[in-house]
């Protein structure tokens, strides 16, 4: 008889910190599992404390919270097992009032059955590249247990566990005879990396021969967003269930443990053999087998029936969860925005209405004495179209003040990019006041083209307190703003169509300033995201001059951007925590 082994994945949105209501979430997750007559049901990476955590972890009141929300989901486990990402410390407790010694705590999961701890498993591989300090903080573990429980042969590891052609899950295979590995997670989206993520896991399952449950978190945590797309695959690598994109869900599946092959009598290989003293030393944890229930198990719900999105709709529905989650977890109950008129202000004003509810959505135009009639008509549509409620404030009467105060100190100079500017910083002002009156947030709208050629004004059009469209391409704002009209018509299309301007002087245009965006955005990125050097670029094909601009005007602006607002990543290396450079930097490419 087929041994059925039933494993409930809990993809939920935790929030950092909020350890209190990150226990009742996983409360109820636990609950409705046991309802649905689960064996295993599994929480994600560092599930207690949110992901990252970043210096809460030196807080010794923090970790102790910790260990005491884990622990409750523990004695919550009667009859069933449970995986709960936690951080587990590993020594003692610095002494009062002493810095961090260094790290003294793993990046854990908490296997639990029946309301009592069974067994701890320390995550092996540390990520410390891109978004990830894991060094900073983590010790790594160095044993690849296994469990049985209830017949089934079942290995637990974290995250960057998985990734590893020869890690942990071939150790636990291989050497523990493990038929189903569950990976828990807190993996950031980045545009196409869910594809490449899926397709990795169908390989580890079938070059193992075993079930692989990889279960990812969900939601916004300040740049990062989440976005579930768990999974869980066949030993022969088809994906037999997975997770909604984007929104949290209690992902059930019945696995035949028995379709799992047999280990070859041989054994393992020395490739195996060998890497066991890098991956881990091998063990198994037999835990009890569960009491026959005297109630036959209910069926298990229908697995719904998840579309893909595509890369424009995953970037999108990204912006707006990172907007939306962002908000809601600092306190912020309404977002304004200013409106231009140009594509930008009003994507973030649609990605803003869909996040929040237009009722909690402000726009204001703050025309200038250089504002087309259009810009101000079409700012009026986008409102309406959106239900946003619409402030018109003139800044003329500011504007002239400047002018004036300014007389006699630049006597004698010829007007520059520094009065074109005064416009910009009184619009900020406008915002920052408003928003300061209401206890509300701006949202800036510059884009990453903008961002990368430092086109912004500090303390400008750059004030605010989240950047929506920080890492999002300028070519990418005109997809995302198709793509968006093609399920709802919203943006008028004049705003589409007309030429980017800044408009801060009489008939300005961005390509005054930089090369089209379509020339432009591909050479941005072969140097910020690919690390390219110049004769690389040129090599590529882009035009030697142009490369020299991006080059120079993306190295000359880092102080801008290290001074903007957190942002949405939606690219595989975004502007800040993701790419770090320094302020004051005298190396320049020949």
């Amino acid at each position: 008889m087929a041994r059925t082994f039933r494993l409930a994945l809990a993809q939920l949105n935790l929030t950092v910190g909020d350890l209190p209501g990150n226990a009742a979430r996983m409360m109820q997750s636990l609950h409705q599992a046991r309802a649905a007559g689960a064996d295993l049901v599994a929480f994600p990476e560092l599930a207690t404390t949110g992901y990252p955590p970043e210096d809460l972890l030196f807080k010794q009141s923090f970790l102790d919270a910790n260990v005491a929300v884990m622990r409750q989901l523990i004695a919550a486990s009667r009859g069933l097992a449970v995986v709960v990402g936690y951080v587990r410390p590993v020594g003692p407790p610095p002494p009062a009032g002493d810095a961090p010694p260094g790290p003294a705590i793993a990046n854990s999961a908490a296997i639990g059955y029946d309301g009592r701890l069974v067994d701890v498993y320390d995550k092996i591989f540390l990520p410390n590249y891109g978004v990830f300090d894991e060094e900073r903080y983590f010790v790594k573990g160095g044993v690849c247990p296994v469990y049985e429980i209830g017949g089934a042969r079942i290995g637990v590891n974290v995250c960057e566990d998985i990734w590893y052609e020869i890690g942990p899950a071939s150790s636990q295979r291989w050497r523990g005879g493990a038929g189903l590995i569950v990976n828990i997670n807190a993996s950031p989206f980045h545009a196409g990396k869910s594809d490449y993520r899926r397709e990795m896991i169908r390989r580890r399952a079938a070059a193992n021969g075993m079930f692989v449950a990889y279960l990812n978190t969900v939601g916004g945590q300040d740049e990062l967003v989440f976005d579930g797309n768990s999974i869980i695959c066949a030993p022969d690598g088809a994906v037999i269930a997975r997770g909604p994109a984007f929104e949290e869900a209690l992902i059930i599946a019945d696995l035949d443990l028995d379709a799992v092959p047999p280990l070859p009598p041989a054994g393992i290989g020395a490739d195996y053999r060998t890497a066991v003293d890098v991956i881990g030393a091998p063990k198994t944890v037999t835990v009890a087998a569960p009491a026959p229930s005297p109630q036959p198990r209910p069926p298990r719900p229908p697995a719904p029936d998840y579309a893909e999105p595509g890369e424009t709709e995953e970037i999108y529905r990204a912006l707006v969860l990172g907007t939306r989650d962002y908000l809601y977890k600092t306190g912020f109950a309404k977002a304004i925005v200013g409106l231009s008129g140009g594509i930008d202000s009003a994507l973030t004003a649609v990605i803003a209405s869909d996040a929040l509810g237009p009722e909690n959505v402000l726009g204001i135009t703050m025309p200038s004495r250089h504002s087309s009639p259009g810009s101000v008509d079409d700012s009026a549509q986008l409102a309406r179209n959106l239900g946003l409620e619409f402030w018109r404030i003139p800044i003329e009467p500011a504007h002239a003040a400047f002018d004036q105060m300014l007389a006699a100190p630049f006597v004698g100079t010829e007007n520059n990019v520094a009065e074109e500017n005064v416009q910009a910083r009184i619009r900020g002002n406008i915002l920052m006041t408003v928003a300061n009156k209401f206890g509300w947030i701006v949202l800036t709208t510059g884009n990453k083209s903008e961002m990368a050629m430092g086109y912004a004004t500090l303390y400008g059009d750059m004030a605010g307190g989240f950047a929506v469209l920080k890492d999002v391409p300028k070519t990418a704002v005109y997809a995302l703003a198709q793509w968006r009209n093609q399920q709802n018509p919203t943006i008028p299309e004049a705003i589409i169509t007309k030429p980017p301007s800044a408009e801060l002087r009489q008939n300005q245009l961005d390509t005054d300033s930089l090369p089209p965006y379509e020339i432009l955005d591909p050479v941005i990125k072969s140097y910020v995201e690919n690390d390219c050097s110049y004769h690389e670029m040129v090599a590529q094909g882009h035009p030697p001059a142009i490369v020299r601009q991006v080059i120079t005007a993306v190295d000359r602006n880092e102080y801008k951007r290290r001074q903007s607002p957190p942002g949405v990543k939606i690219t595989p290396r975004a502007f800040g925590r993701d790419r770090r450079l320094p302020i004051v930097n005298r190396y320049r490419q020949a």
